[in-house]
């Protein structure tokens, strides 16, 4: 059974910090990301990385003060993503989900689409307030 378990969402100040982070178990997983959704807007990627770490891609407006990262347990069955979240910005402010993808195979694939996730979390809010 897969499970997709977000953490670490909050209450922050304007330059502040949080870190997030994400537990995704049950199979193997590739690309993971972090999306977000503000109120009346489309849901968009904010970071994303593949399982060998190499390769990220990040939403031009938080690049410089978001930092992906994960962790593959040796028995493949959990990966962990964190999203290091410095300088927050009120416009940051937004519901997080975590997203896994299990399909695609490839070590080193990364993706910004979000139907190419089948696996989601329930999301953890962020507000970042000016």
């Amino acid at each position: 059974q897969v499970q997709v378990v977000e953490s670490g969402g909050g209450l922050v100040q304007a330059g502040g910090s949080l870190k997030l982070s994400c537990a995704a178990s049950g199979r193997t997983f590739y690309s993971m990301g972090w999306f977000r959704q503000a109120p009346g807007m489309e849901r968009e990627l904010v970071a994303a990385i593949s399982r060998s770490f190499a390769v990220t891609r990040y939403k031009d407006s938080v690049e410089g003060r978001f930092t992906i990262s994960r962790d593959n347990a040796k028995n493949n069955a959990i990966s962990t993503v964190y999203l290091q979240m410095n300088n927050l910005k009120p416009e940051d402010t937004a519901v997080y989900y975590c997203a896994a993808d299990r399909r695609s195979g490839s070590i080193r694939y990364v993706t910004s689409r979000q139907e190419e996730y089948q696996d989601w979390g329930q999301g953890t809010q962020v507000t970042v307030s000016s």
